[in-house]
């Protein structure tokens, strides 16, 4: 197949983009695959999709990028790659807007859809991605053509409709819908559904921030499943799950509890005081990557009980006296026995730990609030303020006043990346 590299990267960024593309080679006589999750088939449950593809492409010219909407309300972009009549891309199905229990009953009025079909449509419905701007996907559609053809003069963008099913017997005055198939289309989409689950969740628990968010970007070009009457409380719903997912990847990603519930309680008051669908998608790409974050900068993975006990007392309080001698007191074992096991396992000496722990709080209070150095210095557990300045300038070469004074004229850092339970201070938790 000609341009075999330019269209490989480009699936894969529609792969990672969570569109569906297929790439078809018509010279021979497989079969096709139901390339719109089988919506035509619940309407011509005898449709051969190959037929139906072999109707549609014989109309394509070389040059053209066919961009169509068909019944369902679903788009695609049909692209015949050269001059080579056998091969094609077709992107889609997505839809541009939410389809709703409304729309789907208007496409079963038209087509005479017995009752027991519209739950399947709603279930298919789920698992086409929404774009409600397809403005990107239009850029990428036009760089592949560059690609291809060499100047974007040299092709076309072309809007056709898809009434490919005006005409076709009504399903109610037809035999019985196959169950069988209906089973397997539903098993199909729920197994996918469950794939991008599990792929979600190993991410956060290996701390995979890019990968995480790559896959939590569907959220917000997915039919959240019908449950109420409200969709706001359905997408609210969605994102409790999620945050209920997304805590026990931290806890398999051998995060604390203590740690993981204060970033989980503060996403799940944020979510019941979202008044908007884009307010969730929102908290939803957040909880991805804070939850990532987290796992990166407390997972106890690899530590002895020993350490990981000081670790978590670390990380729950660091107002507490955390010198060597209370820790080894709390623990049960002696001071060097515990000096020489924590700096064996974390590479470095407890009090130089402890003091980097305070010096990035403060780094994240320092960026967040206006409150004064004295008392960020009493917050990271230091209330000798010189003290507090000397191991700052240690760790980051200039004092908190000098770093303020830098953060205040380029504006604000992002220091949820070293200190990623900052949302949980203002609930008490700890950093």
């Amino acid at each position: 197949m000609q341009h075999e590299a330019e269209l490989s990267f480009f699936m894969e960024i529609l792969k990672n983009s969570h569109i569906p593309c297929h790439v078809f080679d018509i010279s021979d006589d497989s079969p096709i695959d139901a390339y719109d999750f089988g919506l035509r088939r619940l309407v011509v449950p005898d449709l051969d999709y190959r037929e139906e593809f072999l109707r549609c492409s014989s109309q394509c010219r070389p040059g053209v990028f066919y961009r169509t909407r068909d019944p369902f309300l679903c788009c695609y972009y049909l692209i015949r790659i050269s001059n080579d009549e056998n091969s094609f891309v077709l992107v889609g199905p997505y839809t541009e807007a939410e389809v709703t229990t409304q729309d789907i009953l208007k496409i079963a009025e038209r087509y005479n859809l017995p009752h027991f079909l519209i739950g399947k449509f709603e279930k298919l419905f789920r698992v086409i991605p929404i774009l409600e701007d397809s403005t990107g996907l239009l850029v990428l559609i036009n760089s592949l053509g560059k690609l291809l053809w060499g100047d974007l003069k040299k092709f076309s963008l072309q809007d056709v409709y898809d009434d490919s099913l005006l005409g076709k017997e009504p399903v109610a005055l037809r035999p019985e819908d196959k169950e069988a198939a209906d089973a397997f289309l539903s098993m199909k989409a729920l197994e996918k559904q469950y794939a991008s689950e599990n792929a979600l969740l190993q991410a956060v628990a290996r701390g995979e921030t890019h990968t995480a968010e790559m896959l939590l970007g569907a959220f917000p070009h997915a039919h959240v499943e019908r449950r109420s009457i409200s969709t706001l409380r359905d997408c609210k719903n969605y994102a409790i799950i999620a945050n209920t997912l997304l805590r026990k990847a931290a806890e398999y990603g051998h995060v604390h509890p203590l740690h993981i519930d204060s970033l989980s309680s503060r996403f799940a008051r944020s979510i019941e005081k979202a008044v908007s669908r884009e307010e969730i998608y929102r908290l939803m790409r957040e909880m991805a990557r804070k939850y990532c974050l987290l796992v990166k900068n407390y997972s106890l993975q690899g530590y002895s009980p020993l350490v990981r006990d000081v670790l978590v007392r670390i990380g729950s309080d660091l107002t507490a006296d955390l010198s060597l001698k209370t820790q080894a007191s709390l623990l049960h074992v002696s001071a060097s026995y515990l000096s020489t096991v924590f700096k064996k396992e974390t590479g470095s000496s407890l009090t130089e730990f402890v003091n980097r722990k305070r010096v990035e709080y403060g780094i994240f209070l320092l960026n967040s609030t206006n409150l004064q150095i004295q008392t960020i210095a009493q917050h990271c557990g230091i209330p000798d303020l010189n003290y507090f300045t000397k191991t700052f300038k240690k760790y980051k070469g200039f004092t908190p006043s000098e770093y303020r004074s830098r953060i205040t004229a380029r504006g604000t850092e992002n220091a949820e990346d070293t200190m990623t339970e900052a949302d949980g201070k203002a609930d008490g938790g700890a950093a």
